[in-house]
């Protein structure tokens, strides 16, 4: 045979995916197991025991549900102490998780021990049946939900309903934090207004920008063309970690910068704001909140590295490319007699993510 003619015959004598190759010993079907009968088969008073113990799990979930609810009311997170906050979180979500807990051991435990578990093998058809398969069909949806008890064992149902409603009230009842809502504590008043929150920081008239984290004031004598600062206000030294450290901190960073004056144009800038070239910009991204500490000083473009939203500080910050809906809040700065550099003012507008209630 030649080269040529041998891969034609190798073709021919491999069989086609079509046909079907007889075995001298096929697989036997092995057929079914004999049946086990449970012992709630078995024994009423065993089914009756697992029917109560499957509608009690289900009003158990039912009671931890109405918990994480109570627990909602209960552990207030207004005050803004850590201890509150750790409690409502802690309760909150023993109610929820014991509540889906109870619920699935709950419909395990039904279909164990209650519902039929007979084997049966079912012939698939390759077309569509008939209208009297179809029908067929239909009862055997009938006969599955006689078999399970779920329209005959009400306890169960009522059990099942109710546990499942209750389940979603207490993810309801957290959307109730969203909401804005004002504060009766005088060391906290403005817990609950994202707005007040957000647009109140610690800069204030005559607060002197600080190094971050040395608190060190900054001479604007000492910041170099081309640079970019991490600054905090320098009060922020005082305030103890249990206070609001972090929080203060996380509102009023600052990120600042020095241009030669002539790259701040007038129509893009509030040549006010700032002195002799320097500007001084919140740290907090106006997209999702990310620290933006990226500073290109050729193109004088700050970047946020987590979502890429790109600010150009020689045009007042505004946004060039990303998602961030609007410029960083500037933050009016000037000096003092010492030649310190000081904040005129807390920023104008609340810093970090755009809201709905921003304004």
């Amino acid at each position: 045979m030649s080269h040529e003619e041998e891969p034609q015959a190798l073709e021919k004598a491999r069989p086609s995916s079509g046909l079907v190759v007889a075995v001298a010993d096929p697989v036997q079907n092995p057929g079914l197991p004999p049946h086990r009968e449970r012992m709630t088969d078995k024994d009423p008073a065993a089914m009756n025991r697992a029917v109560r113990t499957v509608y009690t799990l289900f009003y158990i979930s039912l009671a931890a549900s109405l918990w994480a609810v109570a627990a909602y009311m209960l552990f207030p997170i207004e005050t803004g102490n850590f201890g509150d906050i750790r409690s409502n979180n802690l309760f909150i979500g023993l109610g929820i998780g014991f509540a889906l807990l109870t619920i699935g051991i709950a419909a395990i435990h039904w279909s164990k021990a209650i519902m039929p578990d007979k084997e049966h093998i079912e012939e698939r058809h390759p077309t569509r049946g008939k209208e009297s398969t179809r029908e067929a069909a239909v009862n055997v949806f009938r006969e599955a939900n006689e078999e399970s008890g779920f329209g005959r064992r009400t306890a169960i149902r009522g059990g099942l309903i109710a546990a499942v409603v209750a389940s979603i009230v207490p993810g309801v009842t957290l959307f109730r934090g969203l909401a804005p809502h004002g504060s009766n504590n005088p060391d906290h008043p403005f817990v609950g207004d994202p707005v007040a929150l957000l647009k109140h920081t610690m800069w204030k008239e005559g607060e002197r920008l600080a190094h971050d984290p040395s608190g060190l004031p900054i001479r604007a004598a000492d910041v170099a063309l081309g640079s970019a600062v991490h600054v905090i206000p320098e009060s922020l030294k005082d305030v103890d970690h249990l206070d609001g450290y972090l929080e203060e901190k996380a509102k009023a960073i600052v990120l600042l910068m020095r241009l030669l004056p002539e790259q701040l144009p007038a129509e893009y800038n509030r040549l006010d704001w700032s002195y002799d070239g320097i500007v001084a910009y919140s740290k907090v991204c106006t997209h999702v909140g990310c620290p933006v500490a990226l500073y290109e000083q050729q193109t004088h473009h700050l970047l946020c590295p987590c979502h890429q939203s790109q600010f150009d500080v020689s045009r007042g910050a505004e946004v060039i490319f990303g998602p961030a809906a609007r410029p960083l809040p500037q933050l009016p700065i000037t000096v003092d007699a010492d030649g310190y550099l000081v904040a005129k003012s807390d920023f104008e507008e609340p810093v970090g993510p755009s809201f709905w209630e921003r304004h």
